[in-house]
């Protein structure tokens, strides 16, 4: 069984450490647990690893996050695989920092990237991977926020956090999005 695993974020030293990157981040670290390295691809960087008999290709779409479902749509149908095989890893004001949330469809919510995505491949009904970045900004100031890097108390559990999603993929990967849900979003 193979995988698609977007983590959306954008391209460029500037944008490396934000939290709107936090898709890019979540899978650098998953490619680094299974000694897979990141190759520029068509749309996306990709890296690819097996695990107990499946397959995970992560991609970190290069279209920017706003264009995000142009690179998930060219490497669903290059690896011919179904929405339900998908997971988007991506940033959630909603969400406190650090609180990993996994879905099984849904809406953008307001998050461009999803919205693209959802446009593009014509469906709401994708798993995804909301990882919260808080919402402590001012009226006005969430693009900067977002766009932002992370605070020093932040980055103090940021790593143990994006260990903790790494390992909610690998489960959605192995056991499906139902029971990586039950298994994730309680704690």
């Amino acid at each position: 069984m193979k995988y698609l695993i977007a983590g959306l974020g954008n391209p460029g030293p500037e944008y490396a450490n934000t939290r709107h990157n936090i898709g890019f981040l979540v899978l650098d670290a998953l490619a680094a647990t299974f000694d897979s390295v990141f190759t520029p691809g068509r749309y996306a960087d990709t890296a690819r690893f097996r695990h107990k008999g499946r397959t995970f290709i992560l991609i970190k779409p290069q279209t920017f996050m706003n264009l995000s479902g142009k690179a998930v749509r060219y490497w669903l149908d290059q690896e011919d695989l179904e929405p339900a095989q998908l997971l988007v890893v991506t940033d959630d004001l909603a969400l406190p920092f650090g609180k990993v949330r996994l879905r099984a469809s849904g809406g953008a919510g307001g998050h461009n990237g999803l919205s693209n995505i959802i446009e593009l491949i014509g469906t709401e009904a994708y798993p995804r991977l909301r990882f919260g970045i808080g919402s402590t900004f001012a009226r006005g100031g969430q693009v900067n926020y977002v766009l932002g890097e992370w605070t020093k108390e932040e980055r103090e559990t940021l790593d143990e956090r994006i260990e903790q999603a790494g390992k909610a993929v690998v489960q959605f990967g192995m056991l499906g999005i139902e029971q990586a849900m039950n298994t994730f979003n309680k704690k």
